[in-house]
């Protein structure tokens, strides 16, 4: 199994070559040569099969036994996925069963993917991730310097799953003050040496292209050995892929029904996940995108235009961490709608790079995304509001605010017959203040978390500056 990228101008390489780096050197994204098939046998031995049973029945189809030993890789697996890792579930589900689903009426669903150490769905793969970077680490000899950015959810999950790990450090860029209040205390207030938060004087977008920009930069990557564990990094896609099977094989009995898939989505990794589970075989019927407010991912599913919108009209609401204009693993999926047409792909996102945007409705392009599966909608404070009421009403459970959009959209979207599953975004401890807006009454958080935003907190404000982050990661390497 080897991977090219999306922009078709890097060399193919193996899934540890391309673990630690993020983007190609052309700027594009990895993805699989092809994509390995399952069979209507495969699924059914797959019934039998528990969490970690099943990521290494799809992941070793990902990961060559010549590149990464499969019975290191089932290692990896066994010490990732376990009920001590993932203890938060709710009353009445099973840790051990790592992403329990939640029935909340006839053929309406909820995945439960928040069971991890922050409390959110991130932690699924990058649990993963960080027991792979140590692996590949210690077996080649190197050190890492980890950029990423995050709108809210990704830094924290990265820290806690890099968190004293040996030969990594963590540069987390984040948008200052635009987080919730305990999304901010779980990533500042670590104080592992090897951890640096850094707050940026804008939104998401800004952090996000700062970290492009230095990834682009190939002397200073080669140099400082810049990784990346945002979701343009494979292996968290990769990972994300097996609760897709999960959910699936929850709620089915045979092979032959299937499934949508509803995805809260911001820099469109999760559902792109839920893409390239459905190209490998899972009988996926939708993938319905749920956007908030910063809705450009709804725009292009609805028109075929693609219009990246600046900082100053991507708007901070109450599910922040979808608060995203520029969805980087969206070109993974526009690769693919092409027809795998690399040099049509740089073309599009030179476009894009640049501050543009892109029509595929004139092209045609645009008239083949059903044969994909996708559809969108979109959601707003009061919507929000209004459906973690009604979820506590209807269903006695209370979800956070990005999981309150998908179930939102879910509903809009339904098909009589047609099994409907929500992926959980956080648990809604994450937003504390919205749900009390919501239902009056704090939700309830783990024993451990209490005090989390009384601890002390550190970090660095900077303005939007890449050559300001280079000097940081310098002088902190």
């Amino acid at each position: 199994m080897k991977y090219i990228s999306t922009r078709g101008q890097s060399p193919a390489l193996t899934f540890s070559e391309i673990l630690l780096g993020g983007l190609a050197p052309d700027g594009g994204l990895y993805l699989p040569e092809q994509y390995p098939q399952f069979s209507d046998a495969d699924l059914h031995a797959m019934r039998r099969m528990n969490y970690r049973q099943l990521a290494f029945a799809v992941l070793s189809r990902l990961v060559d036994d010549s590149d990464i030993p499969h019975t290191d890789l089932q290692a990896i697996i066994d010490k990732t996925y376990s009920a001590e890792v993932y203890q938060y579930v709710r009353a009445g589900q099973s840790a051990e069963d790592i992403t329990p689903t939640l029935k909340l009426e006839e053929d309406l669903y909820l995945l439960s993917l928040s069971n991890g150490p922050t409390l959110a769905f991130k932690d699924m793969a990058m649990q993963l991730l960080g027991n792979l970077f140590e692996y590949v680490l210690r077996k080649t000899g190197q050190t890492t310097n980890i950029l990423g950015a995050t709108s809210g959810d990704t830094g924290s999950a990265a820290e806690y799953a890099m968190r004293g790990k040996q030969g990594v450090r963590v540069f987390m860029l984040s948008p200052y003050q635009k987080m919730s209040r305990f999304q901010t205390a779980q990533m500042f207030s670590l104080q592992d040496d090897n951890i640096f938060n850094i707050a940026v004087k804008g939104v998401f977008d800004d952090a996000q292209d700062m970290v492009k920009a230095v990834s682009n930069d190939h002397a200073f990557k080669a140099q400082y050995k810049i990784g990346a564990v945002n979701s343009i990094n494979w292996g968290r896609i990769a990972a994300q892929i097996v609760y897709y099977f999960k959910g699936y094989l929850a709620v089915t009995t045979d092979n032959r029904q299937k499934v949508s898939f509803t995805v809260p989505s911001g820099n469109f990794g999760n559902v792109c996940a839920g893409h390239i589970a459905r190209m490998m075989g899972l009988p996926i019927d939708r993938l319905i995108v749920a956007t908030n407010e910063n809705d450009v991912l709804d725009e292009f599913f609805n028109t075929g235009l693609y219009a990246p919108r600046g900082s100053a009209n991507t708007y901070h609401t109450s599910s922040p961490s979808m608060d995203i204009s520029k969805a980087s693993n969206f070109e993974r999926f526009v690769y693919d709608l092409v027809g795998r047409d690399g040099g049509r792909v740089r073309s599009l996102w030179t476009a894009v790079d640049h501050g543009g945007k892109f029509d595929l409705k004139a092209s045609g392009d645009f008239d083949k995304v059903t044969d994909f599966g996708f559809v969108s909608g979109h959601s707003n404070h009061a919507n929000r509001m209004q459906m973690i009421r009604a979820a506590k009403a209807q269903y006695g459970v209370t979800i956070d605010t990005h999981t309150a959009d998908g179930l939102k959209v879910a509903l809009e979207h339904r098909q009589p017959g047609v099994p409907m599953l929500v992926l959980e975004t956080a648990l809604p401890a994450k937003f504390e203040d919205a749900i009390i807006e919501a239902l009056g009454e704090a939700p309830e958080r783990p024993a451990s978390l209490a005090g989390l935003e009384d601890l002390p907190q550190t970090s660095t404000v900077m303005d939007v500056d890449v050559d300001a982050i280079k000097a940081f990661i310098v002088a902190n390497t």
